[in-house]
């Protein structure tokens, strides 16, 4: 999971890229990127940490240009390394800088293929530099006479279609031609597209979810559809195609769960709406299954959870109570790597309010459980601040398989629900009682508020990869890449790789020719 956002403009771009990636900040607190284009010049720049860390006035002064794309990123495997920071540069042809949201499921021999046959040398460990090179690639190959239109842009991208399999949703930059963005066949990952008509002509955006166009004041054109690509020229002229035939719109239902902002539209929906009515058939199933438990105080896990608890509580006719009190210095600790890390950052984040506690049968919503450690401290908070009773219900069925599009799920053997019974669970967290969402309810949440969508990636729940080409080997090793015992590894043992991050020094330098 991570965020982008392009912007073609009539002014400079830096400002709206920057406030941009600040909304869309809660899909990746590891590290933020800025490219821009002006005059033939590419200018980026790009660290480690959260976006109001990496930028300041230095290098926003710097990044100038009407036209540039963003990124904020959260590794699901591999390194933290600067290097893997994005958006990503290859110099030929043109110059051409990308950034991803997603995962790659044949990357390991596309980089193999990229060496050996295309002769292109990939750097870092990130897939998002492979999937950069195979575009850089057909692009390559595809222009004739060193002429660059928006056709061979788009035979360009059917050839990336041809050859990368997987989530993605890509935002790139042509140096001096255009902005570019594409989407996976099934529409996994999201992309939206917005614009901003105005006196000197229409401005475009396109971001992982409209609320980045939201706060920046353009309004939702529509989303990117699966296999589809964008091309903004440098004019502002709009573009776009069909790139493969063989399309499903499948997106991540993970994305309404927990993933996006409550106020974003994913594919036409609100994200809001879905997680109230993921509320009220959780409802009905606790009605029916707890008939005999009463329920004193129906209180949120902060904060995604909130809409939904407070649909439960209404149909249970029970309080609804802010039983938690959440410091807003800490990050997701869901993003957060190791297990002892998101252990602590429990602890650090939530606070319970005891009177909302004391001598009640307290329900806690939350909105999925994938490790359970976030789940068991929390239960316990509530035993420690006074509680008689502890229930727990998850708005998500449980998480019982790795994702592998782009979702910092873990090994199978770290999912709290990978091959246990809910009873199993529900003693594991420590709680009186464990009640999950039904995974067909959790599908009918959503689809009522689409005419269109039908299916989902729900892989993660019912380890069903709608890519398919996902056998064992594939999660075994996809499992030594991703566990916490890796990641806890010294950064120097995982990454050895030139350290290419492209910072502006102090002296504003920094420029891409």
């Amino acid at each position: 999971m991570c965020g982008i956002i392009g912007i073609v403009a009539n002014n400079s771009v830096n400002q709206m890229l920057y406030d941009g990636l600040l909304v869309l900040q809660h899909r990746g607190q590891d590290a933020a990127g800025i490219a821009t284009c002006s005059a033939g010049h590419i200018k980026m720049h790009k660290n480690n940490g959260l976006v109001k860390d990496v930028f300041h006035t230095r290098h926003m002064r710097n990044l100038t240009g009407n036209i540039g794309i963003g990124h904020v990123r959260y590794p699901t495997a591999g390194s933290s390394s600067v290097a893997e920071a994005q958006p990503f540069y290859v110099n030929s042809p043109y110059g051409i800088v990308l950034g991803h949201n997603g995962n790659l499921t044949n990357s390991e021999r596309l980089k193999d293929d990229m060496f050996k046959e295309d002769l292109r040398h990939i750097n870092t460990n990130s897939d998002s530099e492979v999937l950069l090179n195979v575009l850089a690639n057909s692009i390559g190959k595809a222009t004739q006479d060193n002429v660059l239109t928006s056709d061979i842009i788009f035979e360009a991208v059917s050839s990336v279609y041809a050859r990368c399999e997987g989530a993605f949703a890509v935002v790139s930059m042509i140096n001096n031609f255009g902005l570019l963005a594409f989407r996976d066949p099934n529409g996994i990952r999201p992309l939206v597209i917005g614009v901003n008509e105005t006196s000197d002509g229409p401005e475009y955006i396109v971001a992982s979810e409209s609320v980045a166009l939201d706060v920046l004041g353009f309004k939702i054109l529509r989303d990117v559809e699966p296999g589809e690509a964008i091309f903004i020229d440098m004019d502002g002229n709009f573009y776009s195609k069909k790139c493969i035939l063989n399309t499903k719109q499948s997106p991540c239902i993970f994305e309404y769960v927990y993933l996006a902002r409550p106020d974003s539209m994913i594919d036409g929906i609100s994200v809001y709406q879905t997680r109230l009515n993921m509320g009220k058939s959780l409802a009905k199933k606790i009605k029916k299954e707890w008939s005999d438990i009463k329920i004193d105080v129906v209180i949120p896990i902060p904060d995604t959870s909130r809409p939904s608890a407070l649909e439960v509580s209404l149909m249970l006719n029970a309080d609804f109570r802010e039983g938690f009190i959440k410091n807003r210095y800490i990050g997701r600790t869901f993003i957060m790597p190791g297990q002892a890390l998101r252990k602590k950052s429990v602890r650090q984040k939530l606070n319970p309010i005891k009177v909302e506690f004391e001598g009640k049968n307290v329900l806690l919503i939350d909105d999925s459980i994938v490790r359970g450690t976030t789940a068991r401290e929390i239960v316990q908070m509530a035993r420690d601040a006074g509680a008689k009773k502890v229930y727990l219900a998850s708005a998500a069925p449980p998480v019982k398989y790795p994702n592998v599009y782009g979702i910092d799920m873990p090994s199978r053997h770290e999912l709290i629900a990978f091959n246990k019974v809910d009873k199993d669970i529900c003693k594991e967290i420590g709680a009186d009682g464990l009640i999950y969402q039904d995974l067909d309810e959790l599908k009918k949440n959503i689809i009522q508020e689409s005419k269109d969508l039908k299916t989902f990636d729900c892989s993660c729940f019912d380890g069903v990869y709608v890519t398919g080409g996902i056998d064992e080997n594939y999660l075994n090793k996809l499992e030594s890449l991703r566990s916490d015992n890796i990641k806890n590894t010294d950064e120097s043992t995982t990454t050895s790789q030139l350290d290419f991050s492209f910072a502006l020094p102090e002296s504003g330098e920094g420029e891409l020719v």
